[in-house]
């Protein structure tokens, strides 16, 4: 059962936020004394970017080593963007969810590293062994370890908004202590993010509360991006292919979710803006399924269904209610 958390700061998640700081350094002067006057982030792919500036606001300078409209997930680091990391004074990061960053920044000389993924608790979520599909496919088999899968954790926190308050959290405090000097500003500006967070978390349950869709809610998308957010809100996300949005589905697979979304009444097959939606719209064609597009949020580009991280979960948040029959 999902028990829901209220986006408000307590003593231990503080504690556990500085904990999970990856080696952050403290200065007895702020790191954003040379060059512009401003501190030089680094962060990995847009919802880090987005943290950056939302807490950083004016006295951060933010650089995004994933450009607008590449799929994240296999990004391989430039000499150039090394050189950067070398010369930033935070480094903003997700681990797990792009290799190659992982290990430039392991590998740079940064002082202060912050993992998103320390900032919160991160868990598996099925793909394609175990999943919601499966159980229509093998009813009565009970070797499966429903709604998990055996790939890693799932490193897509930042489509729980809960989740992505408690990284927010963390980041304002690496900045605080990365530079002191404006400590308050940042303090004041992750204070006003996470009220933004909560908002969008209260639209969300009040959004997805009460829809036609019977549970277990089922919604298929292209991959496995959106466990976090199905779990908050009483959901099952089925992927067509794991984790990796460039994986292919297996020829059972698509068989079970077709099997699976004409049983659950299943109307729609979600694809994405930065990966082909061809499979998505192929499984929805044969199964007589609407398309719609449900962002995942790995970058923003004109396709996008909104300017910023907030904009497109409310579209996200639409496209979900659409889909489900919400009243």
């Amino acid at each position: 059962m999902n028990v829901r958390r209220r986006l408000i700061p307590t003593a231990a998640l503080a504690s556990a936020t500085v904990l999970g700081l990856t080696a952050l350094t403290a200065c007895s002067s702020s790191a954003a004394d040379d060059k512009d006057g401003k501190l030089d982030v680094v962060a990995s792919f847009y919802p880090m970017q987005y943290l950056a500036e939302q807490i950083g606001g004016d006295h951060v300078s933010v650089t995004n080593l994933t450009d607008a409209g590449q799929e994240p997930h296999d990004l391989e680091v430039s000499a150039k963007q090394r050189g950067e990391l070398e010369d930033s004074d935070v480094a903003l990061y997700l681990k797990g969810l792009q290799p190659a960053v992982d290990t430039a920044i392991d590998q740079s000389g940064i002082k202060t590293k912050v993992d998103a993924a320390s900032l919160t608790s991160t868990e598996k979520h099925g793909t394609e062994v175990g999943g919601h599909a499966d159980e229509h496919a093998e009813e009565g088999h009970e070797d499966h370890d429903h709604g998990h899968s055996h790939e890693g954790s799932d490193p897509h926190i930042w489509l729980d908004p809960v989740r992505y308050a408690e990284v927010a959290e963390g980041v304002g405090k690496a900045l605080q202590k990365a530079d002191p000097d404006h400590a308050a500003t940042y303090k004041k500006n992750t204070a006003k993010l996470v009220k933004k967070l909560d908002g969008l978390n209260k639209r969300f349950e009040d959004g997805l509360k009460n829809t036609k869709a019977a549970p277990p809610k089922v919604f298929i998308t292209t991959h496995a991006a959106f466990g976090y957010l199905a779990e908050r809100y009483g959901l099952t996300e089925e992927a067509i292919s794991g984790l990796d949005p460039e994986g292919e589905p297996s020829a059972k697979r698509v068989k079970d979710l077709q099997k699976m979304a004409k049983e659950d009444g299943v109307t729609t097959v979600f694809y994405e803006t930065l990966v082909s939606d061809e499979t998505a719209r192929t499984l929805a064609k044969d199964a007589n399924l609407k398309t719609d597009v449900l962002d995942p949020i790995e970058g923003i580009t004109k396709k996008s269904r909104g300017d910023d991280y907030i904009e497109v979960m409310d579209s996200n948040l639409q496209a979900l209610r659409k889909a489900l029959g919400a009243k």
